[in-house]
């Protein structure tokens, strides 16, 4: 019975009722998401779609995708499943991994060598599969356990799903990283339905109601409350205290004293596995054996495990599974696998075993899976754990890491090699193996906190050798520098690295590299040029190979970002797979220093083979750096369409990650900037790192100031705006790379000259210029002579400001960077040229998506009187453009007179467009219209 979940049935049934949906039920163990998802599929309304069931295991070997992919094999229980002449040749990639529906399928497609595009595929083939297979119900249960690549798919699919496609996610939302679900925060197409049910615990009033029901007649409210209390009001837990009370009460009323006993006395009901005991009191010897051997096995099995594991023969193993069921202490969890419901079941009869007991049954659980192809390493590392095989569960669980790794499951490998290094039993020569290929692995993912975490107190264990400290060390600074707020800490880890690894000259090379990159906080270039030069000397000793292409990879990108006008030199091939992976990285920190000095047609070319080569090589860091390089890129070339959706989905997947997260945050401030949506820019660039950047990414921190200092002399916060180019200054003279303030000087001598300070913008043009002298930097050569024409413009000498904003207008369309340019020509009409151009440069703008400096344009025309023409027509019930622009800032909560003042509009125009708006849209108030 479903008692106390009527509003979120209902929500959920109409949901998925009007295909695409998406529908999310989170909530603890035993709150009752899998019973809801099951009276969902079961309600007649539904009877229309085929029902597609996948289930997530809490120990999952490192092969993805696997509930989706059993949820779609189930298929195969129809006559046709689907019609074959519906699908294109990408649903062949679903052949080998789902042999029985391969009768349907077209042939699997020739491999195209690159596991990105191959993983992509099978992404579309199962999309495609669903589609053709619809109308169709996908549910997919306790995602919480799922691997990344299922989550990956899921993310995939429910991006784009098909139109006869409702999905259906449960999950433990205190079991999921960061209480996000898929991995990353979830945003549906426009077009989809979506709904979050968030189960809570049930009221006393609903567990007054589920337990008469249970019972058969009324329960006094007294029980009631004490049954509520001691159950927490989770709808499992009461179920099961009820059935043990029930079995132990025989006749006894519910409203006296020794039925109240009887409730205090039962095992533990707020702890599943002392009701769960009741209930196996009433089974017999073969059925408990049978119970305890799945408890232990910990994962859905078939009869033959279960007959293997429990000692039974095939008659009673039948029988005890029949009793079993019967009870209802196993399920059938799919068609001939068996299991308990939920997890918590599992784990109450596990604790009523003796220690002797489990352990002879982890041993049979062992001898089963040995028997396996491939053997399942997690499981195998697992079981001997708890069997007490330490050296079993070691090997097991290394070669588990090693699997992991070899199919780019870089998480689970971390996971493992953690799990290994917190036995406090690990001899001291294990410990140091381990925690090196632990920090091997885990500096080239994604999840990186976790580990260094690990590492960091892996320094004070007395068991890791002097030998390895230093190494250990190494690793553990590589990834403190990637953290937000952890660079000093990082930089300092590997200096006393490289100090304690004099035996390891390749080593010792590999942290001089870190050490001179300059972009890392505030210390000087001057500082960094010892190591700079160490490791121009260590280069010329090392030969051709992965530690050569490693050093490249950090020192040509450094000279490359600071101006070097010569060390744009990128080796054509490596050989081996290390090699091959620092030749991507090298691709793609040439590509992001190309990107901070204005060289973005190189930038391109890098960065489009760079990410290629680290999709085919698996390195993941590689490539979550290579795609922030290019969410800057397509900013600076003005390929803004999508782009904030596109980089806010990448931020969501590497906020951990400080070079990272830290450029996609400027993209993002950038992006509000030029749309005028001031408090989502201040918002945005708080996360470059501009509050502490001796701690942060410089060429990314002195944009954030241009950004910032820009926005807030737009809205006439000039001392604030002063305050921004000062610090953003400070850090650039600290630093000593004018290199990298192409987009900072111009926006610094606009607030100097509107505070009166033209003496010090002409001396920060001329420490430009200085600071120029021999370094090949695009864009901040384009500043130079934008500045040149503000200097010229504020001093009176209109035709040498015009000659400035011109050949600047020039240079930025030769980088191209078509805002800045468009900027330039704005500049260059307003010194004097004809003012009628503005029309033109407002649609640029426009275009582009720089909504507030197309109406700065259109403001300027009016002002001069020049009527702006757009192309005026009868727009019926559709919005003009015009009320769009109203309409977006509208739906973002802006009062008439932001609006207006973000338009350049009288607030009684913005008045007269809103009410407009109402009226087409058949709304009646701006609340109506928010909803």
């Amino acid at each position: 019975m479903l008692v106390g979940r009527e509003q979120e049935l209902g929500d959920l049934l109409a949901l998925v009722s009007a295909r695409p949906a998406v529908a999310m039920i989170e909530g603890e163990a035993g709150v009752g998401k899998s019973r809801l998802a099951g009276e969902l599929i079961a309600q007649p309304d539904l009877a229309s779609l085929r029902i597609l069931t996948g289930y997530c295991q809490p120990l999952r070997e490192p092969f993805p995708f696997g509930p989706v992919l059993e949820a779609v094999d189930g298929l195969r229980g129809f006559t046709h499943p689907f019609q074959r002449a519906r699908l294109s040749p990408v649903t062949g990639m679903l052949r080998d991994l789902l042999p029985e529906l391969s009768e349907h399928l077209p042939q699997s497609p020739a491999p195209t060598g690159d596991p990105q595009a191959e993983r992509h595929r099978l992404f579309r083939a199962v999309r495609e599969v669903l589609g053709a297979a619809g109308p169709a119900l996908l549910l997919i249960e306790d995602l919480h356990w799922s691997d990344e690549g299922t989550r990956n798919l899921l993310s995939f699919l429910l991006s784009n799903p098909p139109a006869n496609l409702a999905v259906v996610l449960s999950y433990r939302r205190e079991e999921v990283a960061g209480g996000v679900p898929l991995g990353r925060a979830y945003r549906p197409p426009p077009r989809a339905g979506s709904i979050v049910v968030r189960l809570r615990p049930l009221t006393l009033g609903h567990v007054r109601t589920l337990a008469s029901c249970i019972l058969g007649g009324s329960v006094p409210l007294d029980f009631a409350t004490r049954l509520y209390e001691r159950t927490a009001g989770l709808p499992f837990v009461i179920e099961e205290t009820l059935r043990a009370v029930r079995s132990s009460a025989g006749g006894l009323p519910l409203d006296g004293a020794a039925a109240r006993r009887l409730l205090e006395n039962a095992e533990v009901p707020v702890l599943l596995r002392e009701a769960m005991a009741e209930r196996l009191a009433s089974l017999s010897g073969d059925a408990i054996a049978l119970v305890r051997a799945v408890a232990v096995l910990g994962t859905p099995a078939t009869l033959e495990h279960l007959r293997e594991v429990s000692g039974l023969d095939d008659q009673r193993c039948r029988s005890a599974l029949g009793a079993a069921l019967d009870r209802g202490v196993l399920h059938e969890i799919d068609g001939c696998v068996y299991g308990y419901r939920h997890a918590l079941a599992r784990q109450a009869v596990y604790a009523t075993m003796a220690g002797y007991e489990r352990r002879r049954l982890h041993l049979r659980v062992i001898e089963v899976l040995r028997r396996l192809d491939p053997p399942p390493l997690v499981r195998l590392a697992d079981h001997s754990s708890h069997a007490g095989l330490a050296e079993d569960a070691q090997r097991y669980g290394e070669a588990a890491a090693d699997a992991a790794v070899r199919v780019g499951d870089i998480a689970t490998a971390t996971h493992l090699l953690q799990r290994l290094l917190n036995d406090p039993g690990l001899p001291a020569g294990d410990v140091d193996r381990l925690a090196i290929k632990l920090g091997e692995i885990a500096h080239t993912g994604l999840d990186q906190r976790d580990p260094s975490t690990t590492l960091t107190r892996l320094l004070d264990d007395p068991r890791l050798s002097a030998a390895a400290r230093g190494e250990v060390r190494l690793f553990l600074g590589w990834m403190l520098i990637r953290q937000a707020e952890g660079l000093d800490e990082g930089r300092a880890a590997i200096a006393q690295a490289v100090d304690e690894l004099e035996d390891r000259p390749d080593l010792v090379a590999r942290g001089i590299a870190s050490l001179a990159l300059p972009y890392l906080g505030t210390t000087p270039l001057a500082r960094l040029h010892p190591w700079t030069q160490r490791l121009k000397v260590a280069l010329k000793r090392v030969p051709e190979g992965e530690l050569r292409m490693s050093l490249l990879a950090n020192y040509l990108p450094s000279l490359v970002t600071v101006g070097d006008p010569g060390a744009l030199r990128v080796p054509d091939q490596a050989s081996g797979l290390g090699a091959q992976r620092h030749l991507a990285r090298l691709r793609c920190n040439l590509a992001d220093s190309c990107v901070c000095t204005g060289r973005y047609e190189q930038a391109g070319h890098l960065l489009r083979d760079g990410l290629n080569l680290a999709a085919r090589v698996g390195a993941t860091f590689v490539t979550s750096t290579g795609q922030a390089t290019q969410a800057r890129l397509d900013w600076m070339l003005g390929r803004w369409e999508g782009l904030d959706e596109r980089t806010l989905r990448l931020l969501e997947e590497y906020r951990d990650l400080l070079p990272v997260a830290s450029e996609l945050s400027l993209v993002l401030g950038w992006l509000a900037t030029a749309r005028g949506e001031w408090e989502q820019a201040e918002s945005w660039l708080a996360g470059t790192g501009i509050a502490v950047p001796q701690e942060s990414i410089i060429p990314v921190v002195l944009s954030a100031f241009a950004a910032r200092a820009k926005a807030r002399l737009a809205r006439g916060e000039r001392e604030l705006a002063g305050t921004d180019v000062e610090r953003g200054l400070h850090v650039a003279r600290t630093k000593g790379v004018w290199a990298w303030t192409g987009e900072l000087v111009p926006v610094a001598v606009d607030v100097l000259m509107e505070s009166g300070r033209a003496e010090q913008a002409r001396t920060l043009l001329a420490e430009l210029e200085r600071g120029l002298a021999g370094r090949h930097a695009p864009l901040a050569a384009a500043a130079v002579r934008m500045a040149g024409g503000q200097l010229a413009e504020a001093g009176g000498d209109l035709a040498a400001a015009r000659a400035h904003f011109e050949e600047a207008r020039r240079l930025y369309e030769e980088l191209p960077a078509p805002y800045y340019a468009a900027l330039a020509a704005e500049r260059l009409i307003l010194c004097g040229g004809a003012v009628e151009g503005l029309a033109g440069l407002g649609d640029v703008f426009a275009a582009l998506g720089a909504t507030y400096d197309a109406e700065r344009c259109r403001h300027h025309l009016r002002e001069r009187g020049v009527v702006v023409r757009r192309g005026r027509r009868g727009y019926g019930d559709t919005l003009s453009p015009r009320e769009q622009d109203v309409a977006r800032l509208l739906a973002t909560g802006r009062t008439n007179r932001e609006i207006a003042g973000m338009l350049f509009l009288s607030p009684r125009t913005v008045e007269t467009h809103v009410a407009r708006i109402l009226q087409k849209l058949g709304k009646h108030s701006r609340t109506e219209l928010l909803q």
